[in-house]
């Protein structure tokens, strides 16, 4: 009788174990799982923030353009980004309004970077290395747009970035255009 005893005690105490590893198992995806959807609203954060940065980047770069540029098509390009980019900004500050998200004030450091670097810059110097930073940056642009666009989970962020992707394409194929006529080589064969 003893070990009938002893042996239902033990497969109590594991069934007990047991039971308690179970649970302590799916705390952990509980705790994941109610996560996720302030992770979802973190990255549509994170997308108006790098949006608005990278906007702000795209006007003062452009007003540069209308500056420092040689080229009457990088002039005109740069208008474009100033004009373009400052009524995408406005926009995507309504609705970083609505959804209670803060935009930075300052240039993020990498774009702060870029303006440094060009700024020295002049004549066709200026016209190739910004044009450069135009087709690169709309590149990683329409990337980061297009996942928004498809993945995003705030409905409102996610219609404004597929309703802005056809500018940035837009943005892209007229780059590359001007690109091509201010690399060095193509002025070389141009004289």
């Amino acid at each position: 009788m003893r070990n009938i005893s002893l042996t239902f005690t033990l497969a109590a105490a594991a069934g007990i174990a047991l039971a308690g590893l179970s649970a302590e198992a799916a705390a952990p995806k509980k705790a994941a799982a109610s996560k996720a959807p302030a992770a979802k609203a973190a990255n549509d954060s994170r997308f108006i923030t790098e949006a608005a940065g990278g906007g702000m980047a795209e006007v003062k770069l452009g007003q540069l353009a209308t500056e420092k540029a040689e080229s009457a098509d990088v002039k005109s390009f740069g208008q474009m980004m100033v004009d373009d980019h400052s009524k995408a900004n406005s926009e995507l500050q309504g609705l970083a309004g609505q959804k209670g998200v803060t935009l930075p004030s300052d240039l993020p450091a990498a774009e702060k970077a870029t303006y440094d670097r060009l700024s020295k810059l002049s004549g066709a110097a200026f016209d190739h290395a910004y044009m450069a930073d135009m087709v690169k940056d709309h590149e990683k642009d329409i990337a980061a747009f297009k996942s928004e666009s498809t993945a995003g989970k705030d409905a409102d962020v996610k219609s404004w970035a597929g309703k802005t992707l056809p500018t940035l394409e837009k943005h892209l194929q007229r780059a590359r255009e001007v690109a091509a006529k201010t690399h060095p080589a193509s002025a070389a064969h141009s004289h």
